[in-house]
């Protein structure tokens, strides 16, 4: 079955809930967008849990279902976005770019301070450091002790990091990359979703003070430079290989090849246990001084066609070919002064992590600190303080204020919509209640396969995996932020969808019916597009189209894997590539497929055989089961597109504003881009839109689909 549309989105450089709702295997579902913000989502009650901190899970039988908040008048005068305490500035040496002592003691938070207005009700700060510190709290404690601990180590030493340092430092790493400084702090706050302040006090100004405080480790040695610049810039081998982790199998396979060398690509893909089994064994280039010595020692003492002996790499036997040997590069005067510095900077860079792990064993072994925030009986005795750092505390308010420079934002985002939906229920008179909770949960175990040998939801199984799956995550935040408000909207929705033949038949096509396989180069301009077919044109072999899409696609996976993805299917979403798709045979090439600004070229090598070839009463239920929830989820996500269309917020925090659909942000916004590697090409959700996508674990039934 094609994927459930509730999966979600958890941001890699926060870990973030985010909830996305998308349809795949039917043409008559469109496009469905992100419908509620970082925080949260109506369509995910099979989402994995939040970020959470404190509490442990409890069950799902009497959750607190958020009551709508007393609307209160709107202030006369927009209340000014405080500004950042002096602590949290970059660079401070003083503060060691991240003084907890000073973090928020000049932050003007008051508890009716407000930092939103939803239709006139407010949000206040107190509100939103509650939410701050229930999803990240433990996460920012902990970096918070970390940085402490750096400080305290810098003040011992009489080490000082000072604004002009984080500055050249982040001049040099960008200018490592050909950027302006400008350019490249753009390219994080639009591509990682970093700020310039959290990328000078969280990333740059702890490196260079771990620099500083390991600098006697992080010599680097001639002979070090030797054997990096002989590995970065020496001879190389180009091999397939074949990797098994039977003795008795390589034996066999080893005959085999050098029975028929030619063959050996094909040996590979049809028996190697490695990755590099879907590209016919290739691999890249062996390097000097790589890892294994054995190994490379073989590999270089190979013959252009030779087969080697079986070698045993960890605990795989491996045959290797060799295809060709790569003459070193030659570098002199300027590029060789240049390529010098780069690989000392690397070989420093990986000391600093040896280093830094040291170190900071070394600091924690030493320091004395006590987390009061994770222990529900010291907060007793220690009312508002969250931990003890060597003598020195770190308020609650402190860490509040911390969670709100970081995740404020996010997690405000996720109140506002919240509010949204209160405010909806409220004036339809309409609430959510135990059972439609247990309903949703119940739903989101049996979506992702968690069902009993009687066929009913396995919720207990499902809560364990949704809680296992974050050390903090706990079912009372699951069902806060992913739960309720999916039962919330489908209460306010009321929407009652109706699954025709025309949706079983194409349901059926996309799931079970034939799938094209291809080979996909991705590239980013037409122009380029161009000159690459071309080249696929002018040389029709498979392995010269595959190295095409090596070296130009910018797609990660179709690169990574010389041009192999999943196989199209019809009714996937992407109706120009499909139609591209279904209209070659083996061997053809396709012209170029623009997809929402990407050009795709796509080589069929085959088509697949379906092993479901009609449409059974099993089936049929299956699948108008799950049409009729992805229309059901399109409705929700129209009703709450509208609800937001027609709200009044005000965001202090950010300084966003909309009113009927139309959104005023600050001068100083960013847009945000889409990275090359976000276009889905096979099997996306319906429609053009990137999808990272993080599923929890699946069970029982969940193998069928």
């Amino acid at each position: 079955m094609a994927s459930k549309d509730a999966d979600t989105v958890r941001g890699t450089s926060r870990r973030r809930w985010r909830a996305l709702w998308w349809t795949a295997g039917i043409a008559t579902v469109g496009t469905l967008s992100v419908v509620m913000s970082r925080s949260w989502g109506p369509g995910s009650a099979q989402a994995q849990a939040p970020r959470a901190a404190g509490k442990t899970g409890a069950p799902v039988a009497a959750p607190v279902v958020p009551a709508a908040a007393p609307t209160t008048k709107a202030p006369a005068k927009a209340p000014a976005t405080p500004a950042k305490a002096s602590g949290a500035a970059a660079g401070n040496s003083a503060a060691g770019g991240n003084n907890v002592r000073q973090a928020s003691a000049q932050q003007p938070t008051t508890e009716n301070q407000v930092v939103a207005l939803v239709n006139n009700e407010q949000i206040t700060r107190q509100e939103l450091a509650k939410e701050c510190l229930e999803r990240y709290g433990r996460e920012v404690l902990e970096s918070i002790i970390n940085k402490q601990l750096i400080l305290q180590a810098c003040q011992q030493r009489n080490i000082k990091i000072t604004e002009q340092d984080v500055t050249d430092e982040i001049e040099k790493v960008a200018k490592k990359f050909g950027l302006s400084t400008d350019r490249w702090m753009q390219l994080l706050q639009e591509e990682r979703n970093v700020t310039a302040a959290d990328y000078r006090r969280e990333i740059i100004w702890p490196t260079l003070a771990l620099r500083a405080l390991a600098s006697e480790q992080m010599k680097v040695s001639g002979e070090e430079l030797r054997k990096a610049f002989e590995s970065e810039y020496g001879d190389k081998v180009r091999v397939r290989v074949i990797a098994v982790s039977s003795q008795k199998k390589a034996e066999e396979l080893l005959a085999k090849a050098k029975a028929a060398p030619d063959d050996f690509g094909v040996l590979a893909k049809d028996h190697s246990e490695d990755p590099s089994a879907s590209v016919m064994g290739i691999v890249p280039p062996i390097r000097h001084h790589g890892g294994d010595q054995n190994f490379e020692k073989i590999a270089f003492g190979l013959k252009k066609g030779e087969i080697s002996p079986i070698v045993k790499v960890a605990n795989q036997h491996v045959i290797l070919k060799c295809e060709e040997h790569i003459e070193a590069t030659y570098l002199a005067g300027a590029q060789l002064k240049a390529a010098q510095e780069q690989l000392q900077d690397r070989i420093r860079d990986q000391k600093l992590r040896t280093a830094s792990a040291e170190l900071f064993k070394q600091l924690q072994e030493q320091a004395k600190v006590v987390n009061i925030f994770n222990d529900p009986a010291k907060q007793k005795s220690q009312p508002g303080v969250a931990a003890i750092v060597n003598g020195q505390s770190v308020t609650i308010r402190q860490l509040a204020e911390e969670c709100i420079i970081r995740h404020g934002s996010t997690v405000l985002d996720g109140e506002i919509n919240r509010r949204i939906l209160q405010q909806e229920l409220k004036r339809k008179n309409r609430m959510v209640d135990d059972n439609d909770i247990q309903e949703e949960v119940a739903r989101a175990a049996d979506s992702y396969g968690y069902v009993k040998k009687d066929g009913t939801p396995d919720v207990d199984a499902w809560l364990k995996a949704i809680t296992e799956k974050d050390n903090n995550a706990t079912v009372e935040l699951y069902v806060r932020d992913a739960v309720w408000p999916s039962a919330a909207l489908k209460k306010i929705s009321g929407t009652s969808v109706q699954v025709t033949e025309d949706d079983l038949k194409k349901g059926f096509e996309s799931n079970y019916g034939e799938r094209v396989e291809v080979l996909a180069v991705v590239l980013g301009n037409q122009r380029q597009a161009q000159q690459v077919w071309e080249l696929a044109r002018d040389n029709p072999a498979e392995n010269f189209f595959a190295e095409l899409a090596h070296t130009y696609s910018i797609e990660p996976a179709s690169r990574s894997n010389f041009g192999k993805v999943p196989p199209l299917r019809r009714h996937g979403g992407q109706p120009a590539l499909e139609d591209a798709a279904f209209r070659l045979k083996p061997g053809e090439l396709s012209s170029i497929v623009a997809v929402g600004d990407k050009f795709i070229i796509l080589r069929c090598t085959g088509r697949t055989k379906p092993v479901v070839s009609e449409m059974t009463p099993e089936v049929r239920q299956e699948l108008a089961k799950d049409i009729a929830e992805k229309k059901l989820r399109v409705a929700m996500a129209k009703e709450f597109d509208r609800l937001k269309e027609t709200s009044k917020v005000e965001d202090y925090l950010t300084g966003a504003s909309t009113s009927s659909g139309k959104t005023k942000s600050p001068a100083s916004a960013t847009p945000s881009l889409t990275s090359p590697g976000d276009l889905v090409l096979p099997n996306a959700p319906a429609g053009n839109a990137p999808v990272r996508t993080a599923s929890p674990p699946r069970a029982g039934s969940a193998a069928k689909r």
